[in-house]
This record gives structure tokens, C-alpha cells and sequence, in this order.
């Protein structure tokens, strides 16, 4: 099996918004971030993949398998983290699991223990009186304790302290070393995905601006600053997004090489995070 994941040629209309055509694959051993500002298509994309929609066109395999016609089978070794708490609210930690286990061949009690106890979680308590970050721990240990193959999550970190995403991250990072099993890993929380990500698929109204490994991108992008007298209507061309100030500029460029060769010492050249190279191609 080539990619554990393959998105070809995807496509989802709706009234306002299409999801044009988009593609992108995540190979087995990998973290593949997803990222764009919130109404790019990331959650469409996922509930596609998941087929909780009805694509207009393209292909989705998972396991090397069409996601429709394995649904079940494929499913059941998916583990899968939403953004929201979608458990009966009146229920116990613990009885919430006993119906979710019996959707997988391969649940683990003793590993949904061990990440209750990691979580600081009591398997007593009812769903609704749990925090929300407390709720997504339930997620993930859910999502963590059937010894599934690809992990989907969909800004499973949002809104939660730096502490807990740390601890995620490194879950995360364990997970990883079986080189059979991989994370897609929705987010708008950059600086997450810089420490273990792979891979990033940046997404923007719809469309895929790029799919490549995030050494690439980090190695492709960079923040250029200099003196406003630098500015003309073709220099200006060079830039992906431009922010011009009293003082001066900044801009983001993937062509560091030829803005070299053009203002020579007369520009900063800076790293380029990915927050930053999102931010300035939606805003160009």
C-alpha cells in the first residue's frame, strides 16, 4: 500500500461554496497538517473523506480502498476527533465506551484505561460535566483505543491550553513511530504543526494551494523586509502578499533567490512560519 490516504480530483458544490477538484495523498508513517482560514473547505474535505457527505465527483481510497464501497471495514480502523462533543451528554465516561466499543473489532480496553488515567479522566463522571478540554481527551483516548491506522482530527487542540496541546503532540509523535500508521491533522493552530508535521496541504476557498513536505515549504518561503522606496509596480509583482507601513514593508516571497538578485543587501531576509505563509497568501 502506497498511501494510506488519496484524494483525487475532489470535488463538492454547494450554493455558495465549491470544493474545486482538489488533491493530495499521505503516505503510511506520516503527519500530514491541514490548513486554511476557516471556511476554506477543510471540514467539508474531512466529513467527504469520512463520507458524512455525498461528493459531486473525484475519488477517495483509504487503505488503498474506495471509502464507499469499504465504508465499514475502513472505518473500523479509523480513530476520529472532532472539533465538538457529539456523545450523549447523561451518560458516564464509562458508559459512553461501552456503546463505543462495540463499533470496533479492535477495541482495547486496557489501552482506553491507560489514556483515562493519562488524562487525569474518571471514568464515573457524566459527559456534560466535563471542560471542553476535558471532552476532547475522552475524544482522543476514544480515538486512540482501537488500534486504528489512520488518525483523523478534525482543530482538535482549538481553545485548549498550551500544556494539554503539548501532551496531544507528543501522543501524536508516539503514534507515528509504527510506521503503519498515520495523522491527518486539521488545524488552524500553525506553530502545532511546525513541531510535528511532515507534510502540509494548505487549502483557500476551495482550491489547494499546495501539497508538499513542510521542510520544502520552510526551505520555499520567506518574509522580505525593506525601505518603501524599493516598491514599484513591478517589484511589487514579486511579492505572494504585501504589507506596506510608514516605516517600510513586508512581504512574503517564494522566489528568494531572484529578490536577492534584485534589491541585493538592500532587504531583511526572514524565516517564514507557516502561520505567515498562510496569512499573507489569503490576504495578498
Amino acid at each position: 500500500m502506497k498511501y494510506i490516504l488519496e484524494v483525487n480530483e475532489l470535488r463538492k458544490e454547494f450554493k455558495d461554496f465549491t470544493l474545486d477538484n482538489i488533491s493530495f495523498n499521505l503516505e503510511p508513517g506520516y503527519i500530514m497538517g491541514f490548513i486554511g482560514p476557516n471556511g476554506a473547505g477543510k471540514s467539508t474535505t474531512i466529513k467527504l473523506i469520512m463520507n458524512l457527505l455525498k461528493k459531486n465527483s473525484g475519488e477517495i481510497k483509504v487503505f488503498g480502498k474506495d471509502h464507499i464501497k469499504y465504508e465499514k471495514e475502513i472505518k473500523d480502523r479509523i480513530g476520529f476527533v472532532y472539533d465538538q462533543n457529539y456523545y450523549y451528554e447523561d451518560l458516564t465516561i464509562n458508559q459512553m465506551k461501552s456503546i463505543v466499543a462495540s463499533f470496533y473489532s479492535r477495541w482495547d480496553d486496557a489501552q482506553f484505561n491507560y489514556y483515562l488515567k493519562e488524562f487525569n479522566l474518571n471514568p464515573k463522571s457524566k459527559i456534560k460535566t466535563l471542560s471542553k478540554g476535558m471532552k476532547m481527551k475522552f475524544s482522543l483516548a476514544v480515538a486512540l483505543s482501537h488500534h486504528a491506522d489512520l488518525i483523523i482530527m478534525d482543530e482538535p487542540t482549538s481553545g485548549l491550553d498550551p500544556v494539554f496541546r503539548r501532551e496531544v503532540l507528543d501522543i501524536l509523535y508516539d503514534i507515528i513511530q509504527d510506521e503503519n500508521k498515520s495523522i491527518f491533522f486539521s488545524t488552524h493552530i500553525t506553530t502545532d504543526l511546525e513541531k510535528i508535521a511532515d507534510y502540509i496541504t494548505f487549502i483557500n476557498n476551495g482550491k489547494i494551494v499546495f501539497s508538499k513536505s513542510k521542510d520544502e515549504i520552510m526551505e520555499s518561503y520567506a518574509i522580505v523586509k525593506g525601505g518603501l522606496e524599493l516598491l514599484d509596480g513591478d517589484t511589487r509583482n514579486k511579492f505572494i502578499g504585501l504589507r506596506e507601513g510608514k516605516f517600510g514593508f513586508e512581504g512574503l516571497t517564494d522566489d528568494i533567490a531572484g529578490l536577492k538578485n534584485t534589491f541585493g543587501d538592500k532587504i531583511l531576509i526572514e524565516r517564514a512560519s507557516l502561520e505567515d505563509i498562510m496569512v499573507y497568501s489569503v490576504r495578498g
